[in-house]
């Protein structure tokens, strides 16, 4: 079977070293000559909205997927009806706009910060007005990992985010006052069979997310649960997704969804029965789903902009080093550990 993939950075890398034991083979398209999947299959070199490459992928395809959201609408969108494509291109223009995916939510009854559209500066005033402050301004789409935010502390701060950002489509969104930071990740194959992973808990730095550690027995996994199920029916989902969430004296509020394997499921290459990355190859190629129970305790943790020395992470007792092979540059993610153990770790090591 051969797989298309529109990206060719880490996810995509992971899903092919997931992938080639199960007897697949991997076409990719991404910009970057250097893209560090490029090795596990053919590498066509350009555009993702690229339509003459999409049609070589769609040509040599069994089945298309993607790596992250922020590939265009429109490259999935040209590909429906030439091959088959998982996640859907109904999943990906709901997740890669902020105010399509709050929406979503509210339409399915889960809870959300209060959030509105801002296409002016008197419409993000008279937002603030109703939120207070703090805030969040966002653009709607082509924001991750930080990018593409800012936080309002004070009035004086409204006009110079407008400034700074004003000149894409934004969204306003009310602060959450939360415990903790968890997702849940969640596979569904065309068949419409589940399977959920543990909850992790994740902390970030610098709005990227550092470490992430698999939760056993938590209370809000029943909960996290029914609201990915929600979401993926709503989407007739196929494949993995992950689903962000605060816990919140209340509950769970939903933060934002990712269609696709997200690095907060990371830690299940050895923390699971099956990992997340295998489990997506299964659900887009209609096999049977693999177990997502824990063989014990994992936590994930990301290098961001420069690598540790190898011999400083193989040091450490159960721990397995993922290098991506990408070019140091700060804020980028170039690798990351998995510590394994049989009792939960007090705290993540630092690498640093």
């Amino acid at each position: 079977m051969i797989i298309g993939i529109v990206g060719g950075g880490q996810l995509a890398q992971m899903m092919a070293l997931a992938g080639f034991p199960l007897g697949m083979r991997f076409i990719f398209l991404d910009p970057a000559a250097d893209a560090c999947a490029g090795p596990l299959g053919e590498h066509l070199v350009g555009a993702y909205d690229d339509t003459t490459l999409l049609s070589i992928m769609a040509e040599k395809a069994d089945v298309v997927t993607y790596e992250f959201e922020n590939v265009p609408a429109s490259a999935i969108a040209f590909l429906h009806g030439k091959v088959d494509v998982a996640p859907n291109d109904q999943a990906l223009a709901t997740a890669r706009d902020r105010f399509n995916e709050k929406s979503l939510f509210r339409e399915l009854e889960i809870p959300t910060v209060p959030f509105a559209t801002v296409d002016s500066l008197d419409d993000l005033k008279q937002a603030v007005a109703e939120f207070g402050l703090p805030a969040i301004l966002k653009t709607r789409t082509m924001g991750y990992d930080g990018k593409g935010q800012a936080l309002l502390r004070t009035e004086s701060d409204v006009e110079a985010a407008w400034q700074s950002m004003g000149s894409v489509p934004l969204i306003l969104e009310g602060f959450a006052k939360f415990h903790r930071e968890v997702s849940i990740i969640t596979a569904r194959g065309k068949d419409g069979e589940f399977r959920f992973y543990p909850l992790s808990e994740n902390h970030h730095r610098d709005g990227i997310l550092h470490t992430a550690r698999n939760l056993h027995n938590d209370p809000r996994q029943e909960q996290a649960e029914g609201y990915a199920r929600r979401i993926m029916e709503r989407l007739d989902y196929v494949g993995v997704m992950a689903l962000e969430l605060f816990d919140t004296d209340e509950g769970l509020m939903a933060n934002e969804i990712a269609p696709r394997v997200h690095n907060s499921g990371h830690w299940s290459i050895e923390g699971s029965i099956t990992s997340q990355f295998e489990n997506h190859m299964r659900a887009i190629a209609g096999l049977p789903l693999g177990s997502t129970e824990s063989t014990g305790y994992a936590t994930m943790v990301n290098f961001i902009g420069t690598m540790p020395a190898r011999e400083k992470v193989l040091a450490v007792a159960g721990a397995s080093l993922h290098d991506y092979g990408k070019e140091p540059k700060p804020g980028r993610k170039i690798g990351h550990a998995t510590i394994w153990s049989v009792q939960p770790l007090d705290q993540a090591p630092e690498f640093d």
